[in-house]
């Protein structure tokens, strides 16, 4: 929903890839654009056409993608200094990205002009001149980011308004203000923007700002207070260093607390859902503490937040979490009240009369298993099989009657060449059938993986279909060195679901087991009788 109040500018295929551990495939790109386009952004940054070969087939392949709401703008530099706009090659490669914008990026530091571009001040006004125009004049809409503006602005402020004063004469149809070192303190960053607005007051502006020091998005909004027209940012706050304003938490500000209509409500009820596909695509864990997209931006774990919660939602939430597509979670550890499992229980939908003396049994079984190393906050499926093990009715799909693990190191040619060959050996019961397996595997815990599925899956052939998908592994006390107690989260999925089981243990073998045994037990709970209860 375009608004001439406030455009939305994603930079997440350019400035948010920039990120260290991210590395996006054209497809990635693609996707993601297309993923930006259905949420209602206006302008995507798709990169930089002459600085790769992949950003380069980016381009050739937008052109046959079909876009709803958002236009592409290629980004580049002005026109290298002593040349043409004509002769430049990055120049001449965003001309044949034919995209419907440009993006400008150019010094507006009198220090960065003179000792990193290595130039002179006027040839650094033509440079922006020259390009700003050259772009006009093939009608391109142009946006100028001006580069390193704000620590220049207070090095020297006459040239560093100069800079933007020239690219408005060139008829730039706006001019981003770019904290590009992410120092700016907000108070800062106003009397600048100020400034702009007193030198330029006929030309938009933009605000592009990076999170050094934590203030990203609080700077972006209060330009948004102060005037400023275009607000940048990337999904999730990726970017350089400590990243760019997170783009999800400005237009979800500026839609729900500043009240402007910068995407329609079906498009904000999918903001989680745009949080975890790109996080996805960019190979990212998820923070879970994302304002209003994460998974704990809405999850309860105090008794009294719960008990608030019970009598009206609104007690510990600042919206309703479906208003950006997130859900609320009762979470369960040691500082749990009753309230908390029974709201836990309602959640899991598990229907199932409990008395107070068995809630009150089972509270303290979950604080017990927590004492030892447990936490079923992070693990929720290893927190329903608790629960249901205690339910009249419920049997286990096995029973473990042994297991064993050899390993053997076979020397090579060097001692640091030497390999090793890990076997496990598992005896599990089935229906009163005695099952004797064996199997080799990358490691000590693949190998026990391996050998249970053979015993498991004679009997339950769905669980060939779950997979392993992330091992964690946390030392518990420190201080007990190698005799430290571990944890072990393990998340699975079948394809269709996805959860996260745990075991403790001084050994972590056997945290491995216990956390892989309640993820395959977990896993034969049917699709549809996943949150019901087992027996009444």
């Amino acid at each position: 929903m375009p608004t001439d109040r406030v455009q939305l500018y994603d930079t997440t295929l350019r400035d948010g890839s920039q990120m260290e551990g991210i590395s996006l495939s054209v497809e990635d790109k693609i996707r993601i654009t297309r993923k930006l386009d259905e949420l209602g952004i206006e302008w995507v940054e798709g990169g930089f056409p002459g600085s790769n070969p992949k950003d380069a087939e980016y381009f050739r392949r937008l052109k046959n993608v079909q876009l709803k709401n958002a236009k592409v703008s290629a980004f580049g530099g002005t026109r290298k200094p002593g040349t043409t706009c004509d002769a430049d090659a990055n120049i001449q490669s965003m001309v044949a990205a034919e995209t419907p914008g440009v993006t400008l990026v150019g010094k507006a530091s009198m220090y960065q002009v003179r000792n990193i571009l290595e130039t002179s001040a006027e040839e650094n006004l033509a440079m922006i001149a020259d390009t700003v125009k050259y772009f006009k004049d093939l009608g391109k809409t142009v946006y100028f980011d001006a580069e390193h503006f704000f620590d220049g602005f207070y090095e020297d402020p006459d040239y560093s308004l100069q800079c933007l004063a020239t690219a408005a004469r060139a008829g730039v149809d706006c001019l981003v203000l770019c904290d590009t070192n992410g120092g700016m303190i907000t108070r800062s960053l106003l009397q600048a923007v100020e400034a702009v607005q007193q030198r330029t007051p006929d030309v938009r502006l933009g605000i592009h700002c990076h999170n050094d020091v934590g203030l990203a998005v609080a700077n972006t909004l209060s330009a948004v207070e102060a005037g400023v027209w275009q607000v940048q940012g990337c999904v999730n706050g990726y970017g350089e260093r400590c990243g760019n304003a997170d783009i999800l938490t400005v237009l979800a500000n500026l839609k729900v607390k500043m009240g402007l209509d910068v995407i329609e409500d079906e498009q904000l009820a999918r903001l989680t859902e745009v949080s975890t596909y790109v996080s996805e695509l960019a190979n990212m864990v998820p923070n879970a503490q994302a304002p209003y997209v994460g998974a704990s931006a809405f999850a309860h774990k105090a008794g009294y937040h719960v008990a608030g919660v019970m009598k009206d939602p609104d007690a510990y939430q600042h919206i309703d979490p479906e208003v950006v597509g997130n859900q609320s979670r009762v979470l369960v550890s040691e500082l749990s009240g009753q309230r908390n499992l029974l709201m836990k229980l309602e959640e899991l939908g598990i229907d199932y009369p409990f008395t107070q003396d068995e809630i009150k049994a089972l509270l303290e079984r979950v604080k017990e298993r927590e004492s030892v190393g447990y936490q079923f906050e992070g693990a929720e499926a290893s927190f329903e099989l608790l629960v249901r093990r205690t339910m009249p009715g419920y049997r286990p799909p096995w029973e473990i009657e042994d297991f064993v693990i050899m390993e053997r190191r076979k020397p090579g040619e060097t001692p640091d060449q030497g390999e090793i060959q890990s076997e496990a050996i598992v005896k599990v019961r089935v229906d009163g059938q005695l099952q004797h397996t064996a199997a080799e595997g990358n490691g000590p815990v693949n190998a026990l993986d391996q050998a249970a599925r053979k015993a498991f899956t004679a009997f339950y052939p769905a669980l060939a279909n779950v997979k392993l998908i992330d091992y964690k592994v946390r030392i518990l006390d420190t201080q007990a060195a190698t005799g430290a107690a571990v944890r072990v989260l393990i998340e699975s999925t079948d394809g269709n679901r996805y959860w996260t089981t745990v075991g403790a243990s001084t050994d972590i073998i056997e945290a491995s087991w216990l956390a892989l045994a309640d993820a395959m037990e977990y896993a034969l709970l049917p699709n549809e009788e996943a949150h019901a209860a087992v027996a009444k």
